[in-house]
């Protein structure tokens, strides 16, 4: 069985932490809520979580297409999570993803890609998807593309 292993670190202000993995890498985790000017010291925990769909749906996606010989020259991903506001746990009840591309890609091969990325490979989809609804669209050179959803 594969571990997945980090430490966290409390820092001076109270909700505070550093995040490290076995390489050093690290990420500030702070709750911005709990602060009088609303910005707070690193990354909320739910921010974490749409980040976390993100970049393991945006490796995958690259694989994909790289294996597909297509040229990715920029891809930029925005994820927005929706939950409900008063409640705790407050979980995502859905999840929207639109992807960017530049390159020289043909959109069937674009879209096969999300399509196993989400679908099948991505990790933190698979698991995010037991409490949330996950959608995507996506644009090529500027072009937008209706995207689906698992």
């Amino acid at each position: 069985m594969g571990r997945v292993s980090v430490k966290l670190e409390k820092q001076a202000a109270d909700f505070h932490f550093k995040a490290f993995n076995p390489m050093g890498h690290s990420i500030d985790i702070d709750d911005a809520t709990a602060y009088e000017d609303g910005k707070g010291n690193g990354v909320g925990p739910m921010q974490l979580l749409v980040m976390a769909i993100g970049g393991c749906s945006g490796v995958d996606i690259v694989s994909i297409l790289l294996k597909s010989r297509q040229t990715v020259t920029s891809f930029d991903i925005r994820v927005d999570g929706d939950k409900p506001d008063g409640v705790s746990p407050s979980v995502f009840e859905s999840i929207g993803v639109h992807y960017a591309l530049t390159g020289e890609l043909d959109e069937n091969k674009v879209r096969r890609a999300i399509d196993l990325s989400l679908g099948k490979y991505c990790s933190v989809a698979r698991m995010l998807e037991k409490s949330a609804s996950i959608g995507f669209d996506f644009s090529i050179n500027g072009k937008e593309y209706s995207g689906g959803s698992i």
